[in-house]
């Protein structure tokens, strides 16, 4: 009977290929059969060529049969080499920048640590300034300050981030605001939105499903949905108000992304118009919440609101 290596997750494969078969070759090093350990041997030390190789070239290097090493390909729960060749592919694609990363680095210095980050972050939001169009921006705060309800959503560290800071920062307008990053709690919010309210999604890649769902969702019950994505994006080209940068992420894989902070900016900038549009009720709301954060904490000095 053959033998299924297990997946990352735990589970047996049981003809289905494991997510990441670099990893799976890597944690079951000397556990395949003899002769299909020649096989994850060669693989391991040829990554980049197998997608160049057929079947019979790959034995004859591993010096096995074709038949070794189709079942080399079905102990890692593909049907074949040829669906292991374009899994591997699909692997390297994105694994390659952290496979050949140093594996070991000169820690910098806490002073230099911060200029790294604060210089890219300069670089990322100096690229978002020459991209976003300032009608654009004129246009989602026309339609977030005359809403009803304000939903924002992201999914993924970053976004989820953003999002969440968006709703914290416009509830204090006095905008009813709620953040999600539920998958299915998003799509039901979604479905409730109406002409009067607004969806603000947040996105660095602009293709997350869950996003591009529930802005057809609510623009489908006349919501007004806004996005800040990348150009060409589906969540782009899907929402009624396009916010588009494309930022280019950092080489370095240790160093966090940058966008985030590309995004908070916008977020920043709609919100300080959207206060100046609705002066009056922001003043009043921001009067009610620095009076109930005193009486709480007993401080009257300068402070950021919430904090």
């Amino acid at each position: 009977m053959q033998a299924k290596i297990r997946t990352p997750t735990g589970d047996n494969t049981n003809g289905h290929a494991a997510i990441d078969l670099i990893s799976a070759l890597r944690d079951h090093a000397g556990q395949f059969p003899a002769r299909e350990q020649k096989v994850a041997d060669y693989v391991q030390k040829h990554l980049s060529a197998i997608s160049d190789m057929t079947i019979a070239e790959l034995a004859k290097a591993c010096g096995v049969s074709t038949p070794t090493v189709v079942r080399f390909c079905r102990t890692l729960g593909c049907d074949g080499f040829r669906e292991f060749k374009l899994r591997l592919a699909q692997n390297l694609a994105v694994s390659l920048q952290y496979i050949s990363a140093p594996s070991t680095t000169e820690q910098v210095a806490s002073e230099t640590a911060i200029d790294r980050v604060l210089g890219a972050l300069y670089a990322t939001a100096n690229v978002m300034r020459q991209q976003v169009d300032p009608a654009v921006i004129e246009r989602a705060v026309e339609k977030i300050a005359k809403c009803r309800q304000l939903l924002t959503a992201g999914i993924g560290g970053g976004s989820t981030m953003v999002a969440g800071e968006a709703a914290s920062r416009f509830f204090r307008l006095g905008i009813p605001s709620v953040a999600l990053h539920d998958s299915y709690l998003l799509q039901m919010r979604a479905a409730t939105l109406g002409p009067e309210d607004v969806l603000l999604c947040v996105s660095a890649s602009g293709e997350a499903d869950e996003l591009v769902s529930a802005a057809e969702i609510a623009g489908g019950y006349g919501a007004t949905t806004i996005a800040i994505a990348p150009k060409g994006s589906r969540l782009a080209m899907i929402s009624k108000i396009p916010i588009l940068v494309d930022l280019p992420e950092d080489p370095d894989i240790f160093k966090p992304t940058a966008s985030r902070y590309a995004h908070l900016v916008i977020v920043d900038a709609i919100a300080m118009t959207v206060a100046q549009v609705r002066a009056a009720t922001t003043s009043e709301n921001l009067r009610r919440i620095r009076s109930s954060l005193t009486a709480f904490h007993g401080r009257t000095g300068p402070q950021p609101l919430g904090d």
